[in-house]
């Protein structure tokens, strides 16, 4: 309480139980008098006066200072009141509430849209706050928004990553664009120079005939012309004369010959001209453009499968049958396969269709993936290790993670990499083996995985994907964060999930001997491979989507499986 009989003085903090926030920053102390709903500030009078002065600060609602919980500390008397302003009416700030229609606003709201609400239903929130304001409640509200915004970003990079794709098709396409156009202007330059060269055979034909007669002409007019000399020789000769002019008159019958020869054949006179084709410049001048350019939605559709064919893995050395629990892509016709029962990481050339490389590893590979062209990285056991693995020419073991558990497969996202322990736990370490996260169970504290196996992200990296044997596909966010479980009647003992990066993932069923396809949001599209198509025992896979075709390995198997798909 005041110990002055002045309500606004420059005394101490002490003097007063509630003091002026605004005086107080200019380091005077004055009793307040009312508090702010809005500015959430404690005031004296003169800066509750000063609230009509300006028009913005007008409509501000206040309380007397003794409101709110009395609990002696001035920031924990701060009252209860709503402070948001209502959506429609920005003067007045939303403190009624509806329980009929379970909606919030400011009176003016409930006057006019809520007027025929039972008198019963309609609340002031401070007033009533103890009785319709529940913790609880709150607390799974803001769990609900949270995992809303959860949702929302991984919509959002989905979007995104559908952005990228878009991008990357427009480019393909303008270069197929490009590259038609090459075509076409091959073809219309092979045309083009069809009809030069016809003009100009055309006129070496003709030419040729007019040098001939030309030839022919100027031949007779040469034998006229030494008659002609012959005779002026012998003008004193009679006898030579006599001789000279009798073959005269021989070549004049034959030069006259050739004249009417010459004249008759050039009654026709020959030329050399040229006519467009009006159908083509009609039929070019009538196109929109020089093909057509499709835009449609693009519906995920279950594959079909086309073919299949058979790759022995089987190394000429290997002294057991192949147990390849493990593949990865480094290039469209490289595949790297893990073989557990000969203790060996193989290349297999996929358009050979022969494995052309491997390398020997002093513990039992498992799992395995890409890290780049270079380098792909191995999960093993007996010793249990990470292993990296040079792919640069002849395949080298580099350095190595120890772990203290049984490593079963691995993946890597953003220099990170995930790695699935021997039953229930996911780890997470950075490229140096520095564990960086455990994942074990999901969002209420229940265990994920009981028989942990494959993993994998799609294209954009935004869902993680893992595969447990007995509970079915797990789904997660980009950053680890757990979505769902996904379980299929259809599916037996889940083992091998790979995808297509065009928003497909596929499940291999170890004991249902199939594959059966999923978009990223969980829903199933169908059955892609059977048991009826050679599938026995999958244990992992791996799919080329510039060829369509998915590698699928199989317990105790020398031979992989290639399906082309369509």
């Amino acid at each position: 309480m005041a110990t002055s009989g002045h309500s606004e003085s420059l005394m101490s903090e002490e003097t007063f139980d509630f003091i002026c926030t605004g005086c107080n920053k200019k380091n005077k102390t004055l009793k307040a008098v009312k508090y702010c709903v809005e500015c959430k500030l404690y005031c004296c009078q003169s800066c509750t006066d000063m609230h009509d002065w300006y028009p913005p600060l007008a409509g501000h609602s206040f309380l007397d200072v003794g409101q709110g919980n009395q609990s002696g500390n001035q920031q924990s008397s701060l009252p209860e009141f709503p402070t948001e302003r209502c959506c429609k009416h920005k003067g007045k700030v939303s403190d009624m509430y509806c329980q009929k229609h379970d909606q919030v606003g400011c009176c003016t709201c409930m006057a006019t849209d809520h007027r025929s609400c039972p008198d019963g239903k309609i609340f002031s929130v401070p007033d009533m706050l103890d009785t319709l304001y529940n913790l609880s409640d709150s607390q799974h509200t803001q769990r609900r928004l949270q995992q809303m915004m959860v949702s929302m970003k991984i919509l959002s990079e989905s979007k995104e990553s559908r952005l990228k794709s878009l991008q990357k098709a427009k480019a393909e396409v303008i270069d197929q664009i490009a590259k038609f156009q090459n075509v076409l202007e091959a073809i219309f330059k092979k045309a083009v120079d069809s009809s030069r060269k016809e003009v100009i055979e055309a006129y070496k034909n003709i030419e040729k005939d007019i040098l001939q007669d030309k030839y022919t002409i100027d031949n007779t007019n040469d034998i006229l012309q030494d008659t002609d000399d012959k005779l002026n020789k012998a003008a004193t000769n009679r006898a030579q004369r006599f001789i000279c002019s009798k073959e005269a008159e021989k070549n004049i019958k034959e030069a006259e010959l050739e004249k009417m020869k010459q004249e008759t054949e050039d009654t026709t006179d020959v030329d050399i001209s040229f006519r467009p084709n009006i159908k083509l410049m009609d039929y070019i001048q009538g196109l929109h453009g020089i093909g057509d350019v499709l835009v449609a939605k693009r519906k995920r559709n279950l594959y079909k499968l086309k073919d299949s064919k058979d790759i022995n893995i089987k190394s000429s050395n290997d002294t057991n049958t192949c147990r390849s629990l493990g593949c990865c892509l480094i290039y469209d016709n490289e595949l790297l396969i893990t073989d557990l029962n000969n203790n060996k990481v193989k290349r297999i050339d996929t358009s050979t269709m022969t494995v052309t490389d491997y390398c020997s590893l002093d513990s039992r590979p498992i799992g395995i993936c890409c890290i780049n062209e270079k380098e792909v990285v191995v999960a093993c056991r007996d010793p249990h290790k990470i292993q990296f693995v040079s792919t640069e020419g002849k395949m080298i073991p580099k350095r190595k993670i120890d772990t203290s558990y049984f490593c079963r497969d691995i993946a890597i996202k953003d220099d990170n990499l995930y790695v699935t322990g021997e039953k229930t736990s996911l780890n997470v370490y950075d490229m140096n083996g520095t564990l960086l996260r455990t994942i074990i169970n999901d969002n209420d504290g229940n265990e994920l995985f009981s028989s942990i196996r494959h993993i994998v992200f799609n294209e954009s990296g935004n869902k993680m994907f893992v595969g447990d044997a007995d509970n079915g596909l797990v789904c997660f966010d980009g950053m680890g964060n757990y979505l769902s479980t996904i379980k299929d009647n259809n599916l037996k003992e889940v083992c091998g999930v790979c995808t297509d990066g065009r928003g497909n993932i596929f499940v291999a069923g170890y004991r249902s001997n199939n594959v059966v396809q999923y978009n990223e949001d969980g829903e199933k599209i169908g059955v892609v491979v059977k048991q009826e198509d050679g599938l026995n025992k999958p244990l992992s896979m791996s799919f080329n989507r510039g060829q369509n075709r998915m590698f699928v390995t199989m317990y105790d198997s020398d031979i992989l499986k290639v399906y082309e798909l369509e």
